[in-house]
């Protein structure tokens, strides 16, 4: 009897050291986990690449990226940096800007010139549920450097909606002002909780661009770039402040084609 059980008790062995496949189990030692690379956007067609890098801003500290001269922050209402900001943080003769796409829209890239002066921050309170946004130093009108893309996500705790579909004509009917040039740009723009559009009426390889100013401030140029195409427009809010100086310009990249004097609103 005893014979038997220990016969048995070796067979049991035998067969939970085997597969049901016959080969013998193995046991591997945990692998570390492999951090997978999440898909690449692009920010302009063809010709700006996104990084991948993203996250959510805590209840009061705002996210930042810097560059020498200049730091770019994205911050929640509770922070000292709300919404999307730009500060010049060296003394010299070029000015930063940062530069923003809002809602994961690529089609229309926004520009906040700060021409402040060393320690001076300049933004906007009005942006979206999702901001991806980079810091770039300009010399005048030529930017000389720039750097990497950041996404951030729910920060605003009233975001700004995407406006892809508005065409020229209903732009016009919207607005309270619109000024073109060479049937190429429109700029368009109301008062009542500010909005300006930026449209492309024609049908080239050119950019449509609306620049100005608002609440009379001469150190913070605004900027829509529409890359869309042919009858579209790109949208931006400014709440309570009023235009102050705007124009309509048409770019090819970053040379600029064609422009009306500023005009005074």
């Amino acid at each position: 009897m005893a014979l038997r059980r220990t016969v048995l008790a070796a067979a049991v062995m035998v067969a939970t050291a085997f597969s049901t496949d016959g080969a013998a189990a193995t046991v591997s030692p945990p692998r570390p986990a492999v951090q997978q690379a999440r898909a690449v956007a692009t920010a302009e067609p063809a010709r700006v690449t996104e990084p991948a890098a993203t996250s959510t801003a805590s209840a009061a500290e705002p996210v930042c990226v810097r560059l020498k001269g200049a730091e770019a922050c994205v911050g929640p209402d509770g922070s000292d940096r709300p919404g999307i900001t730009i500060e010049d943080t060296a003394d010299d003769h070029r000015h930063p800007a940062v530069e923003y796409y809002l809602n994961g829209y690529l089609g229309t890239k926004y520009v906040i010139h700060n021409l402040g002066r060393e320690g001076e921050v300049r933004g906007s309170r009005e942006i979206g549920r999702v901001v991806t946004f980079r810091a770039a130093v300009y010399s005048g009108n030529r930017r000389v450097k720039f750097g990497r893309w950041k996404t951030v996500r729910n920060v605003a705790k009233y975001p700004v909606k995407r406006d892809t579909r508005t065409t020229p004509a209903e732009a016009r009917a919207k607005s309270r002002t619109c000024t073109s040039t060479k049937a190429a740009a429109t700029v368009c723009f109301a008062e009542r909780k500010t909005f300006v559009y930026a449209c492309d009426t024609k049908a080239d390889e050119y950019q449509a661009r609306a620049e100005y100013f608002v609440a009379g401030d001469p150190t913070t140029r605004y900027e829509i770039h529409q890359l869309a195409g042919l009858g579209t427009c790109g949208k931006a809010e400014h709440g309570d402040l009023s235009i102050s100086m705007y124009r309509a310009s048409v770019f090819d990249h970053g040379r600029r084609k064609a422009t009306r004097l500023y005009r005074y609103n």
